[in-house]
């Protein structure tokens, strides 16, 4: 992976340089100082940096972002708890390290896990990293890990009490409705539509699983030698719920070619990949799982999306996310009503 900012290691934003050295010499085995700090990944999600001691050993830490933010929506320790429980599997992860809650360390809490090898293909661009005659092997890798994921014993790795199990999609359809109503800057008919089509016909949950909720090839690293998944990323939302709901998420973003392209942050648009519909075979005869209903995860994933995405437009629109200057703000707005298109037109395919 690139790092982006400057590896520094008297001067990075984030992180006190001094007392997380300190910190990670008296609590990682064998770690040793000096130590350089480099970020690879930021915005409004987690930070994420890259750790190299002086031995040439690689580290990951992850802290929520710089300023304020909701202690529930970038908890550490949760995320942490997670992938430690996970890492007990055979859902390819990174190996954690340790977890540091005392913010008089570094202003808030963080967690270290093993630097793993890997590209992130979050793009057309990069998918140009993967050859073409791996991209069927990797296609089908990254549904077999989320086959592998649904799978885990929830109870038996220690996260049955990590939310709630039942009524996964009514819970979201409130929650998010209610988001839409808060944040929405204009009427939007279809939303409202949609909303009622996802109440009318909520599914029945297919039993209890570990919930990724941000699954996809953005949030996983791949190695390109082999088309094989390294490690499954970004856990920030995860929680117990429904499965389908991951395997729904991923159909928003799978592209069967560039025409049917509806996020940017994808590689499949560059073409090679598995169809989506070969993912989904897969997936029902992995898990035993009825997927008829796909439609279903793939219209909730695209309004959920949408409320978000109008959330963020929203947070521009009147200035709470700085300058708009570089932002394509028509961009973004077309965004909302395209994935508000897709949404009528997944679920209307079930009626």
């Amino acid at each position: 992976m690139a790092d982006k900012a400057n590896s520094n290691p008297t001067s990075v934003q984030g992180v006190d340089v001094d007392k997380v050295s300190a910190w990670l010499v008296a609590n990682i085995a064998d770690a040793r100082a000096p130590f350089s700090f480099s970020l690879i990944a930021g915005g409004r999600s987690n930070l994420t940096y890259k750790v190299t001691d002086a031995n040439n050993v690689g580290y990951v830490l992850r802290r929520p972002p710089l300023g304020h933010v909701l202690a529930t929506a970038h908890d550490m320790a949760r995320e942490h708890r997670i992938i430690a429980a996970v890492g007990n599997t055979g859902v390819p992860v990174p190996k954690t390290l340790g977890v540091c809650t005392d913010e008089s360390v570094n202003g808030a809490p963080f967690y270290v896990m093993a630097f793993v090898e890997g590209e992130v293909l979050d793009s057309a661009e990069k998918a140009a990293k993967l050859d073409p005659s791996l991209r069927i092997e990797a296609s089908m890798n990254l549904i077999d890990v989320l086959a592998e994921l649904h799978a885990v014993d929830v109870d038996a790795v220690g996260l049955g009490d990590l939310a709630k199990r039942d009524g996964y999609i009514e819970r979201q359809i409130k929650r998010w409705s209610t988001q839409w109503e808060n944040s929405k800057t204009r009427e939007l008919p279809e939303i409202d539509e949609v909303v009622r089509l996802l109440s009318s016909k909520v599914p029945q949950q297919q039993g209890v699983a570990i919930a990724h909720g941000d699954f996809r090839f953005g949030n996983v690293l791949t190695d390109v030698k082999t088309g094989r998944i390294a490690a499954v990323l970004d856990w920030e939302l995860c929680t117990l719920g429904d499965p389908l709901a991951d395997l729904g998420y991923i159909g928003v973003y799978w592209s069967d070619g560039p025409s049917s392209a509806l996020r940017a942050n994808d590689p499949t648009p560059a073409g090679g990949f598995a169809k989506y519909q070969d993912l989904v075979d897969r997936y029902a005869k992995t898990t035993g799982r009825d997927v008829s209903g796909v439609d279903y995860y793939v219209a909730f994933s695209c309004w959920r999306l949408a409320v978000i995405s109008e959330g963020v437009y929203a947070r521009y629109l009147h200035g709470a996310m700085g300058r708009q200057e570089g932002i394509d703000m028509n961009a973004m707005r077309a965004g909302v009503d395209g994935l508000t298109t897709r949404a009528l037109e997944s679920i209307r395919r079930l009626l």
